[in-house]
């Protein structure tokens, strides 16, 4: 990044949450599906993702697949802005204001572990409501008269029964998953990005708008594959944390995995790995190149 461009960043990484939901949210339902109904002893377990998909467009069309997207789009665009922002300054900010150069692990790893754990208590709470509206719909265990009518309906309740920590439940494991998470998924992101151009450079002088655009599918959609890739057994226990009817149930994600291996084997630790992945390249894709077009709009230089 050049000079420091104070809200700009936060405005560019706003949109690119916004990018992120409409891209990813269908597939993040039928995987917070998977993990809820496929690491549980009882009730329905899905084949696959498209069969999963497929129940879910039949018993509730469309719409079913964007079940929560109001809490998302509002935690996520919050969670992009600053997540961007912060990883953005604190980068400039290790780096003494010196530019050029290679990627360095020892400015990006921090940078990005610390956006991720400040996001995490942005997160937290807009995923716990996402997942609970999300595990209500088809082939649900919940009964309807304890079903949630909305999100807000979702948080009022819980706040009722839970007090207002209840809000926050899964809390660690969110920010272990963003803080480890985000630093694999920068890396990968700024090492393919500085590869990619550095080799088009070498071949061409000629550089346009639309290899811009391509590098950044690629280095985006690398680095979600590679976020969820690392993280992934960490989420399967922030789901199962967080839609847990009973409040006093385990809220230690490495008894939990622990449990869920014993019962499930490794393959039970990567439930939802198929829709995950499939969603993580065009949504981190969109995140990147929807980021990189704001910035550049913005004025904001970009290394």
């Amino acid at each position: 990044m050049g000079e420091s461009s104070g809200y700009k960043e936060y405005v560019a990484g706003l949109v690119a949450g916004v990018a992120t939901v409409i891209i990813g949210h269908p597939f993040d339902t039928v995987k917070v599906k998977l993990q809820k109904h496929n690491t549980e002893a009882h009730g329905i377990t899905y084949r696959s993702g498209l069969h999963c998909t497929s129940r879910i467009l039949k018993t509730e069309g469309i719409r079913g697949l964007y079940r929560g997207a109001t809490s998302s789009f509002v935690g996520v665009a919050f969670e992009s802005s600053l997540l961007f922002g912060i990883y953005s300054q604190t980068k400039q900010s290790l780096q003494g204001g010196v530019q050029g150069g290679g990627p360095q692990l020892q400015v990006i790893i921090p940078s990005a572990a610390y956006g991720g754990a400040l996001i995490s208590f942005v997160l937290c709470p807009s995923e716990l409501l996402k997942c609970r509206m999300q595990v209500q719909g088809t082939d649900s265990m919940v009964p309807k008269s304890s079903r949630y009518g909305s999100p807000l309906d979702c948080a009022l309740k819980t706040i009722k029964t839970e007090g207002v920590t209840g809000i926050f439940r899964g809390g660690c494991t969110t920010l272990l998953r963003e803080s480890a998470g985000n630093a694999v998924f920068f890396s990968v992101y700024e090492y393919v990005r500085y590869y990619m151009h550095s080799r088009l450079k070498a071949a061409s002088s000629y550089h346009s708008h639309l290899i811009d655009m391509g590098i950044g599918i690629v280095s985006g959609g690398l680095g979600g594959v590679a976020f969820w890739s690392a993280v992934l057994p960490l989420d399967v226990a922030k789901t199962i944390i967080q839609t847990a009817p009973d409040k006093s149930s385990s809220r230690n994600p490495f008894q939990i995995l622990s449990s869920i291996y014993r019962r499930a084997g490794f393959k039970g630790c990567y439930t939802g790995l198929g829709p995950t992945i499939v969603r993580a390249f065009p949504a981190n894709a969109a995140a990147i190149v929807t980021w990189e077009l704001a910035i550049k709009i913005l004025g904001i230089k970009h290394d």
